[in-house]
């Protein structure tokens, strides 16, 4: 069962296992804490305090918030760091890729590096040319479209089978697992208005941040048509010399649910430099 911390009359769901340094798990919309099942136990094996949040609105956390936004996200995530004692490296998945940039921006006396996973992190705008040339990134655009302005769970999950290029051993499994929570009155609302806030806010960040930042993207990521410059955006962004980038050939948009053993060789070492004497 999970813990929960209250937040303004809220509840956020998260549990947290092993001991060592801490390192806080963020997925993205329309997902929940398990989407980390592969890479939190591995990392607790590896000698880290993991704790896994569910986002608000998400999994097991309340519903009814009054935002959805990046900076609303990474209120919580800091919260959760303060609550459990840092400093903390967060590795968040999309939406949370923002989310944690903006937690490392504001609040750097306990967040001490940032791992993004196929991040959200600046401002977009749709790619014409890349429409018309690359297959995956229109037909992902189309379906996260018809979620957006239809609510349509067939949709969502029509973005998932492309956002998986290869899928888990235990993928029926997981996605039926999703299914069921967006079924869940509320839940479809939480995804919507996640799916509409604008990353500007994190964007607008990018200058502040003053930690490590490893930037993970999948070679075959359907929401850009180039995912290995969008991650080369971000890093021109940051501050010189903060930023690396790593790039996973053959993944998708869910890196570290497809490749999880690639991007924990990535993370690793990340993590042993920016928790070092934590």
């Amino acid at each position: 069962m999970p813990e929960h911390l209250s937040i303004n009359g809220n509840t956020i769901a998260y549990d947290v296992t092993g001991g060592g340094p801490l390192v806080v798990l963020a997925h993205g919309m329309g997902d929940s804490r398990h989407s980390y099942r592969f890479m939190a136990p591995a990392l607790v094996a590896a000698g880290y305090r993991v704790a896994n949040v569910d986002l608000r609105g998400c999994g097991d956390s309340s519903l009814g918030w009054d935002g959805y936004s990046r900076t609303d996200i990474a209120g919580d995530l800091v919260a959760v760091v303060r609550h459990l004692g840092g400093p903390a490296v967060i590795i968040g998945h999309s939406i949370s890729g923002g989310a944690a940039t903006i937690a490392a921006a504001t609040a750097p006396d306990v967040i001490t590096g940032v791992v993004e996973l196929a991040p959200f992190t600046r401002k977009q705008s749709v790619s014409l040319g890349g429409l018309l040339r690359v297959g995956r990134y229109r037909a992902g655009t189309t379906q996260l479209g018809l979620t957006l302005a239809l609510g349509s769970l067939p949709a969502w999950k029509r973005y998932l089978d492309l956002a998986y290029p290869t899928k888990p051993a235990d993928w029926a499994g997981e996605l039926g697992r999703i299914e069921a929570r967006l079924s869940e009155p509320g839940r479809m609302k939480a995804l919507r208005a996640m799916a509409s806030s604008a990353p500007t806010d994190a964007g607008a960040q990018l200058a502040n941040v003053t930690c490590p930042v490893l930037v993970v993207q999948g070679s075959l990521d359907p929401d850009w048509a180039d995912p290995r410059a969008e991650g080369e955006k971000i890093l021109a962004d940051l501050p010189a010399g903060l930023g690396e980038l790593a790039v996973i050939e053959g993944a998708g948009h869910y890196p570290h649910a497809q490749t999880p053993d690639e991007v924990l060789a990535l993370t690793l070492p990340f993590l042993a430099r920016t928790l070092t004497g934590a």
